[in-house]
């Protein structure tokens, strides 16, 4: 079984929050017990659900099989049982230092000179129900939650918990979706160097961070409604030593940004944080954004059009006990035909795996944080006028 390293191995910034040893123990303890729930626990449902010798038309028939069965019983419960110990460690460590939190990050993001901050605010942005409603992920208050003026509070606990929960998948800047994204771009096109990057949903910029690295004369915009999350990204982009990324409070859905502006608009693990009427909105604007002979991609996790009964109810499980209250219909979608739909021409819609790379890191390793993860994407290219080809 594979082991994650300690906590204290993740890559420190100045707005991580500051850990006690004891803080760091209960962190460890979290992450290796989502490791355990993956790899030993989950293939011990797998074998009782092929005992029971039924073939399954959907997950639904798997459901009314297995929801009673010990061996799934077990594997729900360690996974709903570690996820409510993140949190509320998470809460309690962020807790005793929220303000000297929302000093750093006050400090990190205007600095001596205000007018040098790339972090833009709209305190009067309508934030929509379905993000402001919803403690995602059972993060009491969601993305958008504030304790106190000017909060960072829930993206400090985010940022400090995500190598937990994933089991330090993520690897040690938990950008591995990012990371992803770029290998596939250097790898399937390499020719390809946007001027003009959008990120929507940027959330705290985990993901953003590694265009930056790709593409370094790109102008790199990443919007999220969420402006505590938006305060604690550009603190941390900053903090990394990333000043040139422009955080901006927009709704994805309709953002100011002017038609055909960006080469490459892309998004990672949000579309299934995205209400079923607003998806379609946000694929619109994908297209709206983007120049002729631009590249629009999403990563999300895959599907479930192509996978087994078993393995949609397995992958099931965040829509039903994990506060993902769109998951389901998410991965239910047939998002090539929704991008379709959305303006981009059929002929130059796909969809693709992204896998992250080996951690760029003299020190920890792939071995070391474990396998690196994969995603399944759909995109499109944005045709050129009077013609197909792909820019």
């Amino acid at each position: 079984m594979h082991h994650p390293l300690p906590w204290h191995r993740i890559a420190h910034h100045d707005m991580l929050v500051e850990t006690t040893h004891d803080e760091r123990a209960r962190l460890d303890t979290i992450a290796h017990l989502n490791v355990f729930a993956a790899q030993r626990l989950a293939p011990t449902v797998k074998a009782a659900f092929e005992r029971k010798g039924v073939t399954p038309i959907d997950r639904h028939e798997v459901r009314q099989v297995m929801e009673r069965d010990p061996a799934f019983r077990a594997w729900s419960l360690v996974r709903r049982n570690t996820m409510e110990m993140r949190q509320k460690t998470g809460r309690e460590i962020v807790g005793r230092q929220r303000e000297s939190l929302r000093d750093k990050a006050d400090r990190l993001n205007l600095g001596n000179d205000a007018k040098r901050s790339r972090l833009h605010l709209d305190p009067s942005l309508d934030v929509p129900r379905y993000v402001a409603g919803v403690d995602q992920h059972l993060m009491q208050g969601g993305y958008t939650a504030e304790w106190l003026n000017r909060d960072v509070s829930n993206a400090a606990n985010y940022d400090a918990g995500m190598f937990a929960t994933v089991g330090g998948s993520a690897g040690p800047h938990n950008d591995a979706a990012g990371r992803a994204l770029c290998e596939w771009l250097r790898r399937e096109f390499p020719a390809f160097v946007p001027s003009r990057i959008v990120d929507l949903g940027c959330g705290l910029g985990h993901n953003t961070l590694p265009l930056r690295q790709l593409f370094p004369a790109a102008e790199i915009v990443a919007l999220d409604v969420a402006a505590p999350m938006l305060r604690y990204g550009h603190a941390r982009a900053r903090a990394l030593g990333v000043n040139d990324i422009e955080f901006r409070q927009e709704d994805a859905t309709r953002t100011s940004l002017a038609a055909h502006s960006a080469d490459l608009v892309f998004s990672t693990m949000v579309l299934h944080e995205t209400s079923h009427d607003a998806l379609p909105r946000l694929l619109q604007e994908s297209h709206r954004l983007l120049r002729g002979g631009g590249l629009c991609i999403h990563l999300e996790q895959p599907p479930y059009r192509g996978l087994n009964p078993f393995e949609q109810f397995m992958r099931d499980w965040d829509g039903r006990y994990n506060n993902e209250p769109f998951w389901s219909a998410l991965h239910e979608s047939d998002l090539r035909q929704m991008m379709t739909k959305a303006g981009f021409s059929e002929d130059l819609v796909f969809e693709t795996r992204c896998v992250a790379p080996s951690w760029q890191s003299s020190r920890p390793t792939e071995e070391d944080f474990g396998r690196a993860p994969a995603w399944y994407a759909v995109g499109a290219w944005q045709a050129v006028e009077g013609s197909t080809a792909e820019g």
